[in-house]
């Protein structure tokens, strides 16, 4: 590797100031080692336009801010200003120079880079990099100094390790789990000769516990540490009890300790280790897109393995743990390991590391970045755009009165239809993007010339030639089709969030590429094309009774088979796509990118009514599909997909639907949940699970249950010297009682029947039952009799 070109993948990032000026360090894994590539003598440079350059260069001298060079350059604005360049040697110089500069009102463009990301962007460097450089060798690592690097292809395996902590109620650590593809083992503080479990190995107490930990980092030396709210729970607390030892956490690859950083807003924590990644389970799980009622480790597990501990009450479990440190040793480790375990089995289950190795590689955000829409599209829009001769405008510059709508949402017919078919466009806004040339330089570029570019909405043009967001898409599309060839469900999924976020970032103000007539061209049009299809539909005799953002749901009539429906559905999906391929080429001469397909077929399909009025709901329906020959349903936006309905609530629609959509009879399944209701059959599936949003102390007017149960709950955990539970935020359990709301664990008063009855099923059943010329009431009206006391 001495002086040689290698490739690696890039784990961590980092620019700081040194005596000699900025540096840049990229930590890489190659096939061989981990590397330490060091770049000197970087440059962090910010932009300003020329009819201000002097102006800056008096300021920053009277301020006594160095720069190390001032260069007019071949750049201009979105508003066609010429640009220069202004470079600085140290970082410090540069904070400074921008601060100054801007509070001034001297605009400077892009002064929100950092050096390490710049340097990478400008190279289109994501993930894999080729590099050379004069080589350093190390115990465990080569540093690599006067580095050079440009885009690579890798095929590292990186190595993981899931850890997980268990202490007391105050914090104290009595031991860390570590599961890895060739260890498991549990360091725990106790006696050697106590127990005798292969996996366990003993410490004398919480230093020696944390020193031995430390050691094992670097005598495994794992690329990739992950666990389960591992950054905001388990290394903030190792960082904490090391600080109270007073033993440096040196767990970097150099023995460097970790830097720590934290959102005000939002609380969360994060944390840089040099040639190391943190990931934690449930932020990646949502960054792809995945939902659960709860994110606790038990829940997702449940969910996705089938297996977990099923522990309910946190408090209890923390009391297990305490107990077990004292008197069973042995449990408590296999508790920890099994924790390590079931990350571990999450992130095989749901590809959870080879979505964010794919994500980094795709756009170049670090493989520990939450969220990061608006960075990905700027990694690759932004080198693109300097080499078109612009710089990008900074946040605030696209603001305007005009606003853009949401996606079109057509008024429902409601009603109990046999034979619906669902027709949707494939990515209709990333195809909107790709026939239109919607682009933020294609703006600028067709303003300029509007009688040859192609039409927006709100005055926007865009141009037939200049443009980069379409291509960037439709090489994204062409990987995406290939991912699904191959079945490489994680790349397909990470392709897809990326593709559909870019529609969303060019309409958040939180992007500095923002522009309402971007956001609005795609929007507006897909309302149009919406309404074209419906109408072209119509025009062929049949129904379309909803649509919804790129859906659109056709009634062909009730007599109909299903290999009729089948054909049916086909014949549409060839007939639109050719109507709207020659619609675009007539009336705007570029080749339509639109593709509608034909995606389901409901054997019975349910348009409910608004609660109350005779009008058809929005993103609410209900269906029931063949799938591999057996009878599906199909919820969206109803009880049974909802999580703040009891499971009796959500049991009883899916019975209750099945029932109506195969022509059975209802009325004696629905007297015999109200009677075994009210006889207490179900109460286990009663609770209410809810969210609590914000501190119990912000809840001031229209209190709801939830919270209420919730300030019971704590008033009493308060009497009895226990910990307050739910004074900020979380998940919160609890029934409804004739005393009002309680908690499952402080459940004290007799359920109120009678309100699960009206709140629960009667509202389930009278959103169906009047398409069948019945109610809830018609049937239950006698059962009710059995009943004169209620």
């Amino acid at each position: 590797m001495h002086n040689s070109i290698s490739n690696g993948f890039l784990l961590t990032r980092h620019s700081k100031d040194t005596r000699q000026g900025i540096s840049v360090t990229l930590w890489v894994k190659t096939k061989e080692k981990p590397v330490k590539l060091v770049i000197q003598n970087e440059l962090a440079v910010f932009f300003v336009e020329n009819n201000h350059v002097d102006q800056a260069r008096q300021l920053l001298a009277l301020n006594n801010i160095t720069t190390t060079k001032i260069s007019s350059l071949a750049l201009k604005t979105f508003n066609q200003q010429a640009v220069s360049g202004i470079y600085f040697s140290f970082l410090r110089d540069f904070y400074q120079a921008r601060e100054l500069l801007t509070q001034l009102g001297i605009k400077c463009y892009e002064d929100d880079f950092r050096p390490d990301d710049r340097y990478l962007m400008e190279r289109f460097i994501t993930a894999d990099l080729s590099f050379v450089g004069n080589v350093i060798e190390k115990d465990k690592y080569d540093e690599i100094l006067n580095s050079r690097c440009k885009p690579g292809q890798s095929t590292v395996k990186l190595s993981v390790a899931s850890i997980d902590i268990e202490c007391s109620m105050e914090g104290q650590l009595y031991s860390i789990g570590i599961y890895t593809q060739d260890q498991q083992k549990v360091l725990m503080i106790g006696d050697p000769q106590a127990l005798d479990v292969s996996y366990l190995e003993w410490v004398k107490d919480e230093k020696a516990l944390l020193k031995a930990f430390i050691a094992w980092i670097h005598e495994y030396d794992p690329d990739i540490l992950i666990g389960w709210n591992v950054i905001n729970f388990d290394m903030t607390l190792l960082q904490k009890r090391c600080d109270l030892h007073q033993i440096t956490f040196a767990i970097g690859r150099d023995s460097s300790i970790p830097y720590w950083r934290k959102n005000k807003a939002s609380e969360q924590r994060y944390v840089e280790i040099a040639g190391r990644v943190v990931l934690d389970g449930i932020d990646l799980l949502k960054t792809a897109t995945y939902n659960f009622p709860s994110f606790s480790l038990d829940n997702v597990a449940n969910t996705l393995l089938g297996i977990g501990k099923k522990v309910e009450d946190v408090d209890n479990r923390v009391q297990e743990i305490t107990h077990n440190f004292h008197h069973d040793k042995a449990a408590l480790a296999r508790y920890n390991l099994e924790d390590c375990r079931l990350v571990w089995l999450i992130f095989e289950k749901t590809q959870l590391l080879e979505f964010a190795i794919l994500r980094a590689q795709l756009t170049g955000l670090a493989i520990d970045r939450i969220g990061g829409s608006v960075a990905a599209f700027t990694n690759l829009y932004l080198p693109k755009l300097h080499r078109s001769g612009y710089v990008a405008p900074n946040m605030g510059d696209g603001n305007s009165d005009l606003v853009s709508p949401g996606g079109y949402v057509m008024d429902s017919i409601p009603g109990l239809y046999n034979n619906v078919l669902v027709l949707d466009f494939k990515s209709l806004y990333p195809s909107i993007i790709r026939t239109f040339n919607i682009d933020p330089m294609g703006l600028i570029e067709g303003l300029k010339q509007p009688e040859t570019a192609i039409a927006g909405f709100d005055g926007a043009y865009f141009s037939r030639e200049h443009h980069f967001l379409p291509r960037i898409i439709e090489s994204l599309w062409l990987e995406r089709d290939k991912a699904k060839q191959d079945k490489n469900a994680a790349l397909s999924q990470a392709i897809k969030i990326i593709m559909n976020s870019f529609y969303g970032i060019l309409g958040s103000t939180g992007c500095r590429f923002f522009d309402p007539r971007l956001s609005g061209s795609i929007t507006k049009r897909s309302h149009q094309i919406l309404t074209t299809t419906r109408d072209w539909i119509e025009n062929e005799g049949y129904r379309v009774i909803y649509g919804d953002t790129d859906s659109i749901f056709v009634h062909v009539g009730n007599e109909k088979t299903a290999s009729e429906c089948q054909v049916l559905g086909e014949q549409l999906q060839g007939f639109i796509n050719k109507q709207w391929q020659s619609k675009i080429t007539h009336d705007y001469q570029v080749v339509s990118k639109l593709e509608i397909e034909f995606e389901t077929h409901f054997i019975k399909f349910l348009m409910p009514t608004i609660r109350g009025l005779d009008v058809g709901t929005k993103k609410r329906y209900a269906g029931l599909v063949l799938a591999d020959g057996e009878q599906k349903l199909v919820f969206k936006g109803l009880e049974s997909v909802r999580t703040d309905w009891t499971e009796l609530a959500k049991e009883f629609q899916q019975v209750l639907y099945k029932k109506i959509f195969n022509n059975e009879p209802i009325s004696d399944y629905v007297k015999e949940i109200v009677a075994k209701t009210l006889a207490g059959e179900f109460d286990d599936k009663l609770i209410y699970r809810k969210r609590i949003r914000r501190q119990l102390k912000d809840y001031i007017k229209n209190v709801p249950p939830h919270v209420k149960a919730a300030r019971h709950a704590d008033e009493l955990n308060q009497a009895q010297g226990k910990p307050l539970k739910y004074q900020n935020k979380g998940w919160i359990e609890y029934y409804i009682t004739l005393n009002g709301p309680q908690t499952k664990q402080h459940l004290s008063a007799p359920l109120d029947y009678q309100f699960y009855i009206d709140r629960q099923l009667a509202t389930v059943a009278d959103a169906i039952l009047p398409f069948i010329n019945t109610s809830y009431s018609a049937i239950t009206d006698t059962q009710l009799n059995l009943f004169p006391s209620l």
